[in-house]
């Protein structure tokens, strides 16, 4: 993710390769870049828990968000499917595609001194330094909306 100090602007995903990379900087330098180092075993196992009701587009986690009954739709009682995409030999390729493409996007922002990494396999590891990175930036907002 990307993120520029006078608005934070956030880029996930991109850039994927170096070339936009530095395209991106030239156009838009950043101050900081960050980078989430999550296992791939952790990766895997959560979108291989992932089905979909492909009329709707819900999707139910069997651990995070598990339906009503298994392997059918709340609403519809329609089947549930699990998308090739979401096959852990389809996911594992697709990561070590995606890692072997960005590896040279993180060491250019490494050599640009930008680049923060934080490891962790959970939202609650992760999240809280992110937050405090980001909150020396910028001054977070307070949002009672979705409260």
């Amino acid at each position: 993710m990307v993120f520029s100090v006078l608005s934070i602007q956030c880029f996930s995903g991109f850039p994927r390769t170096l070339t936009q990379a530095k395209s991106l900087y030239e156009a838009e330098p950043v101050d900081v870049v960050v980078n989430l180092n999550v296992p791939f075993n952790v990766i895997i196992e959560r979108i291989e828990k992932r089905w979909t009701h492909i009329p709707s587009g819900r999707i139910y986690h069997t651990e995070f968000d598990p339906p009503k009954f298994q392997g059918k739709d709340d609403k519809t009682g329609d089947d549930l499917i699990q998308r090739d995409d979401d096959k852990p030999e389809t996911v594992r390729q697709r990561l070590e595609t995606f890692q072997n493409l960005t590896q040279p996007v993180l060491e250019f922002y490494r050599s640009k001194n930008i680049l923060a990494e934080f490891t962790g396999s959970y939202t609650n590891e992760i999240w809280p330094e992110v937050y405090k990175l980001l909150s020396t930036y910028k001054s977070p907002l307070q949002c009672t909306e979705y409260k």
